[in-house]
């Protein structure tokens, strides 16, 4: 499990970097990149035992979730 606390917030920084770009890009799937990147998250919250991200977590997922709903909505209008 140490593996997944040393490295695994590098990726979780890519991915959540590059959402970003991809949210002002306007881009309709970067919220799903973001909802997927919330799973890893989720794993890293549990191999670090990082507990106090997990209301973050659980916050941002709703966000994302409901952002994605609406951007495809807007997509098809």
């Amino acid at each position: 499990m140490d593996y997944l606390k040393d490295y695994l917030p590098w990726v979780l920084s890519a991915i959540t970097c590059y959402m970003t770009l991809m949210v002002g890009n306007k881009n309709k799937w970067s919220w799903a990149l973001g909802l997927a990147n919330q799973v890893l998250w989720v794993i890293w919250i549990v191999a670090a035992s990082a507990w106090g991200l997990l209301p973050m977590t659980a916050v941002l997922t709703v966000l994302y979730a409901r952002n994605h709903i609406r951007w495809l909505r807007d997509a098809k209008a």
